[in-house]
C-alpha cells in the first residue's frame, strides 16, 4: 500500500495558512491572539471616550493603541507579501479593512487639524477582522447569496407595504395633524417604525380610522418582517445538508478507495503465495 503524499506548502502559503488559523501547529493560537487584540482594541476606544481619565489610564491606553496598532500593521504587511494577487488583496473588501485597522493610528499619532480626529472613528472597523475568523458567518453568506431572489422578492413587497402604508395613514391623518402627517415621505418614518413594530410613540394617529388602519399595519407588518429569517434559516440548514452530504460522499470515496487497495493487496499476496508453491 502506497501513503499519498501531501504536497508541500511554499512559505507563502504557510503564512497565510497561520495568519487564517488554518495552520495546525499554531494557526488556532495566531486566530485566538489576533481576536483578543481586536476585542483589546474596542474595549481601549471605548475607554479613551471616558471624560476625566486619569494620566496613568491615558497612557495606558495610549500604549494599547500602539501595540495593537503595530501588530496590525506587521499583519497587514505578512498577508501582503503572502497574497496570491497583492494588488487585489490590497484593493479587496478584506484588505481595506486590515489597512484602516493600523493607519489611523499614524495620523492620529501626528496631532495634527482636530478634524483628523475624526478618524479615529476608523478604529471602530477593527471589529470587522473579528468576522474574517468566523466559520459561521461564512455559512450566513453563503445563505444570503442562496436565498438572494427570495430576499430580494421579499425587498420588492416590502417597500410596496411601506409605501401603502404611508399613504393611508396620511389619507386618515392629514387633516387631524396636518404639522405631523404634512406629505407622504414624512409619513414614510411612521410607516418604518410601525410595520416593523418597533413604535417610537413619537407620532401616533389620533383618529378612529388612523388607529384601524395602524392596527392592520402593524399586523401586516409582524407578518412580512417575520420572513426572512424563515428564508434565511432554510437557506442555512440547505446548507448544513450540503456539506454533510459532500463530507459523506469525501468519506466514501476514500473507503472505495482503501477497499480497492486492500483487495490489490490480497490479490498480490495469493500470486506471491502461488509463486512459491
Amino acid at each position: 500500500m502506497v501513503a499519498r503524499r501531501r504536497r508541500p506548502r511554499t512559505g507563502r502559503v504557510r503564512v497565510l495558512d497561520i495568519l487564517d488559523g488554518r495552520d495546525p501547529v499554531v494557526g488556532r493560537k495566531v486566530a485566538y491572539a489576533i481576536n483578543f487584540l481586536i476585542v483589546l482594541a474596542a474595549v481601549s476606544y471605548a475607554a479613551s471616550t471616558m471624560p476625566g481619565n486619569p494620566p496613568a489610564v491615558e497612557t495606558a491606553l495610549v500604549a494599547i493603541d500602539v501595540l495593537v496598532s503595530a501588530v496590525f500593521c506587521i499583519e497587514y504587511f505578512l498577508r501582503l507579501y503572502a497574497a496570491p494577487r497583492r494588488l487585489g488583496y490590497a484593493l479587496s473588501f478584506w484588505g481595506i479593512i486590515d489597512l484602516l485597522a493600523w493607519a489611523p493610528a499614524v495620523f492620529l499619532s501626528l496631532d495634527v487639524a482636530t478634524t483628523v480626529r475624526l478618524v479615529r472613528l476608523v478604529l471602530v472597523l477593527r471589529l470587522l477582522k473579528l468576522l474574517r475568523y468566523s466559520r459561521a458567518l461564512l455559512r450566513i453568506a453563503r445563505a444570503f447569496r442562496a436565498a438572494r431572489d427570495e430576499l430580494t422578492v421579499f425587498a420588492v413587497v416590502a417597500l410596496f407595504t411601506l409605501y401603502l402604508a404611508a399613504v393611508g395613514i396620511y389619507h386618515f391623518e392629514h387633516d387631524a395633524q396636518p404639522d405631523v402627517f404634512s406629505s407622504v415621505p414624512t409619513s414614510f418614518w411612521w410607516a418604518v417604525v410601525t410595520l416593523t413594530t418597533v413604535g417610537y410613540g413619537d407620532i401616533v394617529p389620533i383618529t378612529v380610522g388612523g388607529r384601524i388602519f395602524a392596527s392592520v399595519a402593524i399586523l401586516v407588518g409582524m407578518a412580512i418582517f417575520a420572513v426572512p429569517a424563515g428564508i434565511l434559516a432554510s437557506a442555512l440548514i440547505s446548507g448544513e445538508i450540503e456539506e454533510i452530504t459532500g463530507e459523506i460522499e469525501e468519506i466514501s470515496g476514500e473507503i472505495e478507495e482503501l477497499r480497492e487497495e486492500i483487495e490489490e493487496d490480497a490479490s498480490e499476496s495469493q500470486q506471491e503465495k502461488g509463486k512459491e508453491t
